[in-house]
């Protein structure tokens, strides 16, 4: 058999594949080996890497194409090998002589089933064990006729052949399952899709160097392979057409072939066609050897039939195929290195960013606790910069993608509205612009205050003036009225005060937590550990939250005692208040007396009888009723005094609940000072690093390694 004799061969010889050197010249070999090392260091498994990958339609002669070129005897028995794809990697090396199968999942496996194909991995002491590696693939992809009766016909999966030997080569040939143009019993339309999903995969990879394989005894327009590689090679500079079975054409056609061949049919190819004639079953039954089907190809090709129609020899049989390769292979791989270092580069970048998310590992408590350190140490800076309001200094990236990370703006825009909300809406009475209780609408009642101030006339709140004057007389003399009345009616027109304010915390609570929540996302990256050392912090936030609210309680009560300020700017209120109401009432006295002793005209002389008429005519007219006038004090006093006490009030809460309690207090709640406190178990709990994270970052390493050093394999 032929592959007996070329196993014999492979062990005699340390793996010689004399096929191979048509592929080989210095330059080639150099890049390849690039290539190679850049593979074996499992880059390839990321990035794509040149490759070629014979595909077309079911029985076109697929299989035997690729053995013409790489001389592995690929098996062909009741077409298994075209069940899924078989990536055949070749690494040339003169002194070691190795094949090992796995078996690469698909994406669309489950953890469990990945495990599985994983754990698949064989040692091929020649390629005559290949068909039964093909069976157990099939076993292990649950494919039908492979040991299991109801499954898929084709799978997704990958059988990965890897040969270390002396090829003469390093190179990726993928042997593809074929197209299927129409659906039967045996194959059904959901194979017909998967296969093309699968073609797609390997053919829109600009890696790839498409080896298309029309059957000559089948009319091209049938076959949809030139298409389908057209779609994702539209420049055509890798796509190569390879007819197969010319010796089963009808005789007389072979004028069409021949213009197929020569690139001269209306199916034209940039990189034109190749024609050959593969082995019969008969003759690889017998076992021809590779000298013997070059042979029998330039006889085939040297009839008259063909030899007619003069095509050109450089085009014809495996052997020129493989020359046109070697050179095809060249420029192809000098046009895509540059792009894989590109991708090397950007994936070396992406894996060190992993990697910096990860942290150092922590192995030991003593570990832990310095991770966790420079996490707090990390997080107390960056809330320090959110409250000093600098965005820019460090971690800006932070602050720019989200306006709620800057922190000291949002106090300052909620501080801002706290104060405008209670200067408008702050007292529980409040002057409208109506000028009497009839312009107000009849659903209008003092119940509206729930929701806001209660609008009201001055004649109104003059009323309510009077009415709690008079509630709260005592040993008073007519004219004075009691100090309760002035506490009574500030501690009623600043019961709103509390609600108020309540609102304004619980919206300062939410920013803060929001906050925290956002800059311990930036900081810890472990959504385990996160979790954890959220709950610390929330922790420390509700102490917080506990004595923001208990200031806030003082602050109330203090507002609920007997009012007292020492402020010059309540008494120079109550000055403006007694001089305004003085002026108010003279100048009532004074138009009363003009147009009564003075008919309308006024007119006096500076001599002491007009100035006794007119303080006579004042006299009569400016009558002061005690009662009205002890309530105009004390409204005067309420104004004097709530607007010294709303200021003073909303500036205490600014400074002594949210700045004492709220907002000083962030930096420590995740602080180096809180992890120093916590025992060896709080530490194992927190920051010990998960199984799978363990894995990961040793994955990461090793990639990032295999990455530089793939890097400086691809210098030259």
């Amino acid at each position: 058999m032929a592959a007996q004799d070329l196993n014999s061969t492979v062990l005699e010889e340390k793996a010689t594949f004399p096929s191979l050197g048509g592929l080989r010249s210095a330059k080639s070999t150099h890049r390849l080996n690039q290539i190679a090392r850049v593979r074996a260091k499992g880059v390839g498994d990321h990035i794509s890497l040149p490759q070629l990958v014979v595909c077309g339609d079911q029985s076109a002669g697929k299989s035997s194409v690729l053995e013409g070129i790489t001389g592995i005897p690929f098996p062909r028995q009741d077409g298994v090998c075209t069940k899924f794809a078989t990536e055949i990697i070749l690494h040339h090396h003169e002194e070691t002589y190795k094949i090992t199968a796995t078996v690469i999942p698909h994406a669309s496996r489950s953890k469990a089933q990945r495990e599985r194909f994983h754990a698949y991995h064989r040692a091929l002491s020649d390629f005559s064990e290949l068909p039964s590696v093909i069976t157990e693939a099939g076993t292990l992809m649950q494919l039908r006729g492979s040991g299991v009766d109801d499954g898929l016909s084709f799978g997704e999966d990958v059988l990965r052949i890897e040969v270390i030997g002396n090829t003469g080569l390093h190179l990726t040939v993928v042997d593809l399952p074929g197209l299927i143009s129409v659906a039967s019993e045996e194959q059904t339309e959901e194979d017909v899709g998967l296969i093309g999903r699968l073609v797609d995969t390997y053919l829109q990879s600009s890696r790839t160097i498409i080896l298309a394989v029309v059957q000559a005894n089948n009319d091209i327009a049938n076959q949809g392979i030139i298409q389908r590689a057209r779609k994702y090679d539209q420049a055509g500079q890798r796509t190569v057409g390879i007819i197969t079975k010319p010796d089963l054409i009808n005789k007389g056609t072979e004028a069409r072939i021949a213009l197929l061949a020569k690139n001269q049919d209306t199916t034209k190819l940039k990189l034109g066609y190749f024609l050959l004639k593969n082995p019969s079953p008969a003759e690889l039954e017998e076992g021809i050897t590779l000298r013997d089907r070059k042979r029998q190809e330039l006889e085939f090709f040297s009839s008259p039939v063909w030899k007619e129609h003069r095509l050109n020899p450089a085009r014809l049989g495996v052997t020129s195929l493989r020359e046109y390769l070697q050179d095809l292979l060249d420029g192809h791989i000098e046009r895509e290195l540059p792009k894989v270092r590109s991708e090397i580069k950007s994936l070396l970048a992406n894996t060190e960013a992993q990697l910096a998310t990860l942290g150092d590992e922590r192995p030991s408590p003593a570990h832990m606790r310095m991770f966790l350190t420079r996490r707090s140490m990390e997080f107390h800076g960056l809330v320090q910069s959110a409250l000093d309001g600098n965005y820019h200094e460090r971690d800006a990236e932070f602050f720019r993608d989200n306006h709620t990370t800057r922190l000291r703006a949002e106090v300052h825009r909620l501080n801002g509205s706290f104060a405008t909300e209670m200067r408008e809406n702050g007292q529980k009475r409040k002057l409208s612009d109506l000028t009497s209780p009839e312009d107000r609408s009849d659903q209008e009642s003092e119940s509206d205050s729930e929701t806001g101030p209660l609008l009201v006339t001055m004649q109104e709140l003059t009323a309510w003036v009077k009415r709690t004057y008079l509630r709260t007389r005592g040993r008073e003399l007519p004219g004075n009225y009691n100090h309760v009345l002035l506490a009574e009616l500030f501690h009623e027109q600043s019961s709103r005060w509390a609600s108020i304010t309540e609102e304004h915390l619980a919206k300062l609570f939410d920013i803060t937590t929001d906050f925290v929540e956002s800059a311990m996302d930036h900081v810890v990256h472990e959504e385990d550990m996160r979790r954890e050392i959220l709950l610390l912090a929330n922790g420390r936030l509700e102490d917080g939250k506990k004595l923001a609210h208990d200031e806030l309680q003082k602050l109330l009560a203090d507002e609920k005692r007997q009012p007292i300020t020492y402020n010059h700017y309540y008494t120079d209120n109550i000055q403006n208040a007694r001089e305004s109401s003085m002026k108010d009432s003279m100048q009532k006295a004074m138009r009363a007396a003009v147009e009564k002793d003075w008919h309308g005209k006024f007119h006096v002389s500076n001599t002491p009888l007009d100035l006794e008429k007119v303080l006579a005519s004042l006299q009569k007219r400016v009558i002061v009723n005690m009662d009205d006038q002890a309530c105009a004090e004390a409204m005067g006093g309420l104004r004097a005094y709530y607007k010294v006490a709303i200021k003073t009030f909303v500036d205490n809460v600014c400074r002594q609940v949210v700045e004492r309690h709220i907002l000083s207090t962030l930096p420590d709640i995740f602080a180096p000072t809180t992890v120093m406190d916590l025992s060896d178990e709080d530490l194992i709990r927190i920051a010990s690093e998960p199984q799978r994270q363990r894995e990961r970052r040793a994955a990461l390493l090793t990639l990032e390694q295999s990455l530089k050093e793939s890097l400086l394999d691809l210098r030259k």
